[in-house]
């Protein structure tokens, strides 16, 4: 097995990262982050595309389970090695490579994010970090304990808009948070639907189906599920919510300083199949949801944390103008305080006070530092760190390493799990069956990822791997 054979041979050798060998600060001018990327195609291609662009990287070899999804990148990185299976292009290729990025879908980020870092390779995942909440909690133990240089893939995070809401929320511009709406006009892929049925269509040869399960349970090639609409399915994607929330949910996570909330509650979108028979499809993610988190505050206050998605939208506030745009229309964030009110777009772009009027005359001084480049600046940042090395100047200055990121994640999927208690069901005597996740709040024990009110839930804390592509223990 691979991992097995990783740990064999990282046993037999120690990897020294290139600018210790020189001494500390060590950086020839020709060092340029070696890279390989894992999922090329889509947004895996723009991703090592922004790397190389950042002028300190070289692409050295290229994995996908979609020979056609990955014809461009192949096109544009001829020198690079190309491989279907990421397992033997680590085994392979991890004495030429310093770092990895990974862009498949959600349901593999974590076995092969921590894969390459078990060979001491700095690791770029995008969001959301992983698929499950423990998977969050073992890639943030995991970058610290192999001293490797992480950044999750939510760029905005390396705004300005952020930091400047930061330093609002230091002045005291809007008083304590109170509250927190989060919105988005995700899905724009089918939720709320039944599987598709069977059919005895063979996956393109272009494609590896078993690759592409990888972690998920085995099924039979199924249509219009790589490479996109995947996000819909709990075998595979997050849904809405771990699409866009690592980006929406950033900004107040960062500004508040939030940790692990406490209890989680949720509503759902319901798809009607007949008069009054509602659908039940538990493989697929709602249409739409409105979740509600709460954090205990330093002070000893509770702040309540909305996430709305499906097109559901929080109440206009009453400062903002009848004409005035909340968010940036499909999507955005609204921080309420004893004082005022904060909102922003996705990405924490276009930060402005309410009422808007606000804004023409508001000044507060900077003292955060901004990244060179802006959310464009994102890659570069990470690509500099790398090479700077763990510890170092550039390092602690990463706007989502994964200990940020990863308590992040968690945040954003324990959402989920009220969502996916919500069509937990047991079977009755006469045929029909108790929905007990319903109308409750699951209680959070952060520390131990566990729901402690409802076990149920717990099963979707941590799932099994199959055999090949386990998640190794640190």
């Amino acid at each position: 097995m691979f991992l097995k054979t990783s740990a064999t041979a990282l046993a037999g050798f120690y990897i020294v990262p290139r600018h210790v060998l020189g001494g500390p600060g060590f950086k020839a001018p020709s060092d340029k982050l070696r890279i390989a990327g894992i999922g090329v195609g889509g947004k895996g291609y723009s991703d090592i595309k922004a790397f190389y662009d950042s002028g300190n990287a070289e692409i050295i070899a290229l994995c996908d389970v979609d020979d056609e999804r990955a014809a461009r990148s192949v096109a544009d990185y001829p020198k690079a090695a190309y491989y279907r299976d990421y397992r033997k292009m680590l085994e392979k290729e991890h004495q030429n490579i310093d770092a990895v990025s990974v862009s498949t879908a959600d349901h593999n980020h974590a076995v092969q994010a921590l894969s390459a870092m078990q060979l001491g390779k700095h690791v770029y995942v995008q969001k959301p970090l992983t698929h499950d909440i423990y998977e969050a909690r073992i890639l943030t133990k995991a970058a610290e304990k192999y001293k490797v240089v992480t950044q999750m893939g939510n760029q905005g995070a390396s705004g300005d808009g952020v930091r400047k809401m930061r330093e609002w929320y230091a002045a005291g511009l809007i008083g304590e948070a109170k509250s927190v709406w989060c919105w988005t006009d995700r899905p724009v892929w089918p939720q709320g639907v039944e599987w598709p049925k069977a059919s005895a269509k063979k996956a393109p040869k272009h494609l590896d189906w078993n690759l592409w399960l990888g972690t998920a349970p085995k099924k039979d090639f199924t249509e219009n599920i790589h490479p996109f609409n995947w996000r819909g399915w709990w075998d595979y994607g997050t849904g809405a919510l771990g699409d866009m929330a690592c980006h929406i949910m950033e900004p107040p996570y960062r500004i508040l300083d939030l940790g692990y909330p406490i209890e989680a509650e949720c509503s759902v979108g319901s798809v009607y199949v007949g008069e009054f028979t509602r659908g039940y499809f538990p493989e697929s993610c709602p249409p739409s949801s409105h979740i509600t988190l709460k954090f205990r505050r330093p002070n000893g206050s509770l702040l309540d944390f909305h996430w709305m998605d499906g097109g559901i939208k929080p109440s206009r506030p009453d400062e903002l103008g009848a004409n005035e745009q909340m968010g940036d229309g499909g999507n955005g964030v609204i921080i309420e305080g004893t004082r005022g009110k904060m909102m922003c777009d996705t990405y924490g772009l276009n930060p402005r006070l309410l009422p808007l009027s606000l804004n023409d005359s508001i000044s507060v001084k900077e003292t955060l530092p901004r990244v060179s480049g802006n959310i464009g600046g994102h890659y570069a940042q990470w690509v500099n760190a790398c090479i700077a090395g763990y510890g170092s100047k550039e390092f602690q200055e990463l706007s989502s390493p994964f200990s940020i990121a990863g308590p992040l994640t968690e945040t954003v999927l324990m959402g989920n799990l009220a969502i996916r208690s919500y069509d937990y069901r047991e079977p009755r005597a006469d045929g029909k069956y108790n929905y007990p996740g319903r109308d409750i709040k699951l209680l959070w024990d952060g520390a131990n990822m566990k729901v402690t009110n409802f076990d149920p839930a717990n099963e979707f804390v941590k799932r099994a791997y199959p055999a090949g592509f386990e998640l190794a223990n640190i």
